[in-house]
């Protein structure tokens, strides 16, 4: 993981940090075992307490929201809700799912916690809203563990940091929008 000195540090005073919505986003690895994390970090008895209850109070077909554990009945703190962005489909996508992908999402907070981005003495006051892509071709367990501790750290990190700037955007933006599943060619940008 990176080390603490290469990103902006918490303000870790009392009142401040994550006194409001903390939102970070994080792609990591290629292929059918990358990762993509999204995040949101908040304080309890705010909105998005409101958001965590809701979200695992109301699941939908394929998409149960769950308590991350660093092993059963262990949670990782701040708590941290896993929501699926993928059904799961067939036993290994199943496995990867609840068991690599949770791992490595238990894995990244904890990193996050140990590297004081998150502050500890404040992990049991915040609460953490995850929604974590796990391809259903999926095919290696350890590199979807890799790949989504990298993610949920990274996605933490970009929260806490607030990265991108707003700089950094316009500056991506000027080569056209990409993602691993599209990229518009430079006449359809031209349109």
């Amino acid at each position: 993981m990176p080390s603490p000195d290469s990103c902006a540090a918490p303000d870790s005073s009392a009142d401040a940090f994550a006194a409001t919505a903390l939102i970070g986003e994080s792609f990591v690895g290629d292929g059918v075992n990358a990762a993509h994390t999204n995040v949101v970090i908040g304080r309890g008895g705010g909105p998005v307490e409101t958001a965590w209850a809701t979200a695992l109070a109301t699941p939908s077909a394929g998409h149960v929201p769950f308590l991350t554990v660093v092993r059963p009945s262990v949670p990782v703190r701040p708590a941290t809700l896993f929501v699926t962005k993928a059904a799961a489909r067939g036993e290994l996508h199943e496995r990867a799912t609840w068991g690599s992908a949770q791992a490595g999402l238990a894995q990244g907070v904890l990193d996050a916690v140990t590297e004081g981005l998150i502050p500890a003495e404040k992990a049991d006051e915040l609460l953490i809203i995850a929604a974590v892509w796990v391809n259903p071709g999926v095919d290696d367990l350890d590199v979807s563990f890799r790949n989504q501790r990298a993610a949920a750290y990274g996605a933490v990190r970009a929260a806490v940091t607030g990265a991108p700037s707003v700089a950094d955007v316009l500056d991506a933006a000027k080569q056209g929008p990409a993602n691993p599943f599209y990229t518009p060619s430079a006449e359809v940008l031209a349109q």
